[in-house]
């Protein structure tokens, strides 16, 4: 069957790094005669005549598309087009962009897992309390590249944040008390790098759970650096767990963030779609 892609673009991704690595793309696509149509962010709402959808973009694009098309069976590949590539790099690692184009015409596509959390999709993962400060202090503002700003706002916020009440309720039990940051990860980073669920699996049909108890600031400053590397999970502060499903309250409105684009709620009940998705990777 001959290879129709679909290459989906998010122009402000990346602070215009996405639109250059699109024309990468399309011209190596035209150098292998491949026919490919490229769409800037005004993105279709089907695509029955493309076999593949190519995205140029980071973990907010990924996100937007999830959420646009929750149901779709077309093999996808994410290119690394924007200032967070965490779940890319969860796929792919630090391939290079003729290995990786490669990778997305040659490999068999396999199964990824989709969270659900209330009525949004996301892939990567949903930060609440601590990291959702963060998330918030970035909206609207110009990233830079990798973790850079996401560590520079883990820097302002360590010394301010206020630790929240939250009651979790899970199949492995439930937790009650004042908490620094509840994530919930399909993948295996966020913010450019940091590795806060270092075991997850995109395809295991699990969350991995991270919970940290409240820490004052010094203890904020000591094991950040741990956390940044993934060597956490067994600290006395923190609860870590596999599961497939798990809700959250507390006594005032949550805030969180999924795949880094912030929200808030009173309540989040989340739960996993194994094998939503396929991706060659």
């Amino acid at each position: 069957m001959n290879k129709n892609i679909a290459i989906l673009c998010n122009s402000l991704a990346g602070s215009g790094r996405s639109i250059k690595m699109a024309s990468e793309v399309a011209l190596k696509l035209k150098k292998s005669n491949i026919e490919y149509s490229t769409f800037n962010n005004d993105w279709p709402n089907e695509f029955k005549k493309f076999t593949d959808l190519f995205i140029i973009g980071g973990d907010g694009t990924l996100n937007f598309f999830v959420n646009k098309y929750p149901e779709i069976d077309l093999p996808i590949v994410i290119f690394n087009g924007g200032t967070g590539n965490d779940f890319h790099w969860n796929l792919y690692g630090n391939i290079s962009f003729d290995d990786q184009f490669q990778v997305a015409l040659t490999t068999i596509p396999r199964p990824v897992d989709l969270g659900k959390c209330n009525n949004i999709y996301f892939i990567n993962g949903v930060g609440v309390g601590f990291e959702a400060a963060i998330s918030k202090a970035l909206t609207g503002k110009k990233k830079l590249p990798g973790k850079t700003s996401f560590l520079l706002s883990v820097l302002k916020n360590i010394f301010t944040y206020q630790s929240k009440s939250y009651s979790i309720n899970t199949e492995q039990g439930k937790f009650n008390t004042k908490y620094l940051l509840i994530d919930i990860f399909n993948g295996q980073r966020a913010g450019g790098g940091f590795y806060i669920a270092p075991k997850a699996e995109e395809n295991d049909g699990l969350f991995d759970v991270i919970i940290s108890k409240a820490l004052n600031v010094f203890q904020r400053l000591r094991y950040l650096p741990v956390i940044e590397k993934g060597n956490h999970l067994k600290l006395p502060f923190i609860t870590y767990f596999k599961t497939n499903k798990i809700s959250i309250q507390s006594n005032q409105l949550i805030q969180f963030h999924l795949d880094g684009e912030y929200a808030e709620a009173d309540r989040l009940e989340l739960s996993i779609l194994p094998s939503q998705l396929l991706f060659r990777y």
